[in-house]
C-alpha cells in the first residue's frame, strides 16, 4: 500500500474515531446532570483536566510545545471555536430537544463543503452524494417520536454550534501557519485557550464551581469527558483534517450520533426504533461511499 494511501486509510479512521468519541457525550455527561452538575461546571472540568493531561502526555513523549506569536492567534481562534461550539450545543438544549439539536449541528458538513466551495475547492460527486445520504440519514436517526414546538432561538444556536464547528475544521486545513504543526500540539493549544473560554462562561454564570460534584464516580465521569468527547475527539479531527481535509472528515462524523445513539439504546434503555435502524444504514452507507470513492482518487 503506497504511503497516499495508508495516510488516507488512517485519515478516514481518524474521522470515524473523531464522531465515534465525541458522541460519547450522553455517556458521561447524562449521569452527571442527574446528581445536579450544571452544564458550565462540566465543560469547565471537562476542558481543564483535557488540558492537563495532554501537557503531561506532551511533556513525557518531548512533543513539540514551542509556536510564534502568529500560530498563537490562529490557536487562540481554533480553542474559542471549538469550546464555543460546546457551550452553543448545551444551550440550546435548553430550547429545541436534544434530537433536532443533533440534526441541527450535523449540518456542518453542508457548512463545509460550500466554504470550501467558496475557497474554489471542489468536491466530487461521490462527496456530495454521501454529504446528502448522511444528512437525511442523521435527520431520520434523530426525528422525534411526539410533536413538539419550535424555538427559533434554540435552532439559532444550534446552527451557530454547527458554524463553530465548520470553522475549527476549515481553518486547521487552510491555514498555512498550522501546516507545520503537529496534531497533538494543536489539541493541547485548542484545549488551553478552550478552557479560558468555558472559564469566562463559568463566571458569567455564577454559582460554585463543584456544586453537585459529590463521589469518586462524579469525578471520573468528568475524566472520561475530558479524555474521550474531548482530548481524543480534537486529536482525531485535527489528524483527519490534515490528511483527507475537512469536507470528508466531516462527513465522517456521522460516527457522532450513531454513536450517541446507541449509548442511549444500551446505557440508558431509550428506545431502538426502525428510523434509528433505517438512519444507521443510510448513514454506513454513505460513509462506505465516501471511503471507496477516496480509494479510486
Amino acid at each position: 500500500m503506497s504511503t497516499f494511501s495508508r495516510n488516507n486509510a488512517a485519515g478516514y479512521l481518524a474521522g470515524l474515531l473523531a464522531g465515534a468519541s465525541y458522541g460519547m457525550n450522553p455517556l458521561f455527561a447524562k449521569p452527571l446532570l442527574g446528581h445536579g452538575v450544571s452544564v458550565s461546571t462540566m465543560l469547565v472540568f471537562r476542558y481543564f483536566i483535557a488540558t492537563l493531561i495532554m501537557a503531561i502526555i506532551m511533556m513525557l513523549g518531548r512533543k513539540r510545545i514551542k509556536i510564534n506569536w502568529k500560530q498563537m492567534k490562529m490557536l487562540v481562534v481554533l480553542g474559542f471555536l471549538f469550546a464555543g461550539s460546546s457551550i452553543l450545543l448545551f444551550e440550546s438544549y435548553n430550547f429545541i430537544p436534544s434530537g433536532l439539536a443533533t440534526t441541527l449541528i450535523y449540518l456542518y458538513p453542508v457548512f463545509t463543503a460550500l466554504m470550501m466551495l467558496c475557497l474554489k475547492e471542489y468536491p466530487n460527486w461521490q462527496t456530495w452524494v454521501s454529504i446528502i445520504m448522511t444528512m437525511c440519514g442523521v435527520l431520520i436517526l434523530c426525528m422525534p417520536s411526539g410533536t413538539y414546538d419550535i424555538n427559533i432561538f434554540g435552532i439559532v444556536l444550534a446552527v451557530l454550534s454547527s458554524l463553530s464547528y465548520t470553522l475549527y475544521l476549515v481553518i486547521i486545513n487552510r491555514s498555512h501557519r498550522l501546516h507545520s504543526i503537529p496534531a497533538n500540539t494543536i489539541t493541547f493549544y485548542a484545549l488551553t485557550f478552550g478552557s479560558i473560554l468555558v472559564l469566562l462562561y463559568k463566571l458569567m454564570e455564577g454559582g460554585t464551581f463543584t456544586e453537585g460534584i459529590s463521589t469518586a464516580r462524579d469525578w471520573m465521569s468528568l475524566i472520561s469527558l475530558a479524555i474521550f468527547p474531548t482530548m481524543l475527539s480534537l486529536w482525531a479531527l485535527a489528524f483527519s483534517t490534515k490528511h483527507i481535509g475537512p469536507t470528508k472528515t466531516s462527513v465522517m462524523g456521522v460516527a457522532e450520533p450513531i454513536t450517541a445513539i446507541l449509548i442511549g439504546t444500551l446505557f440508558f434503555s431509550e428506545p431502538f426504533t426502525t428510523n434509528i435502524l433505517i438512519g444507521a444504514i443510510i448513514c454506513v452507507a454513505a460513509v462506505m461511499l465516501l471511503i471507496l470513492s477516496g480509494k479510486k482518487n
